[in-house]
């Protein structure tokens, strides 16, 4: 039986130097992607992000995009600007302090974490997060949703290479 994980509390901010915690979030399900203004796959996977964020945030679900590393707020906000996001809040981890505790070790990576705070899933790469498949499965991503992986829902809304992506907590990969 896999376990899930509790995410770390470490602070991360938002362009305007307001200070965040994935704790500040508790009660709703996240899907958390580490980015960076000069990742070529960040750029494509933004607008789905976005269009995610836009369809089905709300009270128990949120999409956080969260800029790790040296990206200054000028390139964040260009990057923003050109890839048309709107619906999304801006937010740092400069210092990859947050990333490194969740062994983010290149971008983009994608996090799944339930409403108690836990981490249930990662995917490393980009995805479409606007397909349809994507955007039904969001559903079942409420605060009870515990495995969302396990979802029929979830399993489909993504091609086989990208479902083998995925991996529980921090280890082996998922089968589709």
């Amino acid at each position: 039986v896999d376990k899930v994980q509790p995410v770390p509390d470490i602070e991360f901010s938002d362009v305007n130097g307001g200070t965040h915690r994935l704790a500040d979030y508790r009660g709703k399900a996240l899907l958390v992607n580490f980015w960076a203004t000069l990742c070529a796959p960040c750029r494509e996977e933004m607008p789905s992000l976005d269009a995610l964020q836009a369809q089905r945030g709300g009270e128990d679900f949120a999409v956080l995009t969260i800029a790790a590393g040296r990206n200054p707020p000028p390139a964040i906000r260009k990057f923003m600007d050109e890839t048309g996001v709107e619906n999304l809040p801006v937010l740092t981890d400069e210092r990859m302090a947050l990333a490194r505790a969740m062994g983010v070790m290149a971008m983009p990576v994608t996090i799944l974490i339930d409403a108690e705070g836990n981490e249930v899933a990662r995917m490393i790469g980009d995805a479409d997060w606007s397909s349809p498949a994507a955007l039904a499965s969001s559903v079942s991503l409420g605060p009870r949703m515990k495995r969302p992986w396990e979802s029929r829902v979830t399993r489909r809304w993504c091609s086989r290479a990208t479902a083998r992506r995925w991996a529980v907590g921090r280890a082996s990969p998922v089968a589709p």
